[in-house]
């Protein structure tokens, strides 16, 4: 067995752990799924991913999660070529690639327009601080990767949606028993 399968097995047996997955998984490219900045690279080169980052995607698409793409790179159409050279451009519901100064909320609200999935039904993985706070700021459960995706940074994602979608959980019920007793004052105080 290649390490491909390897690191795929192992990241089903992750996913498998979880009661509640995302719909939708969202990553950066550069220094998150390859270890370069596309713009500093040309589009003869070949590019290499880090060592568990195609194992987890196929392991998403496998177990039915979507998977998406949200870069900054001023250099388009290099990621794409490099998407195409890596065999995984197809696996992608949505590629939001171009530069911006938005950390990254112009390319989440595009995702969310292409697929239709809410932000609090989103995990994301990028290696830059300010995109991580700004995009958790809509709603989407985020992690800092300091050495590209792998089966750890996978883990942790998992955990803190989990935890999220819990949580959110519990304050809608919270809500609902507010507003029923909300609702049961006011005929009282009406009747």
């Amino acid at each position: 067995m290649g390490d491909l399968e390897k690191v795929k097995n192992e990241a089903v047996q992750i996913i498998g752990i979880f009661q509640v997955l995302p719909r939708l998984v969202v990553f950066d490219l550069d220094y998150t799924l390859w270890p370069f900045y596309c713009e500093c690279r040309s589009k003869r080169d070949m590019p290499s991913m880090y060592p568990h980052a195609k194992g987890i995607l196929h392991a998403l698409k496998d177990k039915g999660i979507d998977i998406a793409i949200a870069s900054r790179s001023p250099t388009a159409d290099i990621a794409r070529t490099f998407l195409e050279k890596l065999n995984i451009k197809p696996m992608f519901v949505a590629q939001e690639i171009f530069s911006s100064w938005t950390h990254k909320t112009e390319h989440f609200q595009r995702v969310h327009s292409r697929t239709g999935v809410p932000f609090n039904s989103m995990l994301f993985f990028d290696d830059e601080d300010r995109n991580i706070e700004e995009v958790s700021k809509m709603g989407v459960t985020s992690i800092l990767v300091e050495n590209g995706v792998n089966l750890g940074a996978l883990r942790q994602g998992l955990t803190k949606f989990s935890q999220n979608f819990n949580t959110t959980e519990k304050n809608k019920q919270r809500w609902q028993k507010f507003t029923k007793k909300s609702k049961s004052s006011e005929k009282k105080i009406d009747d």
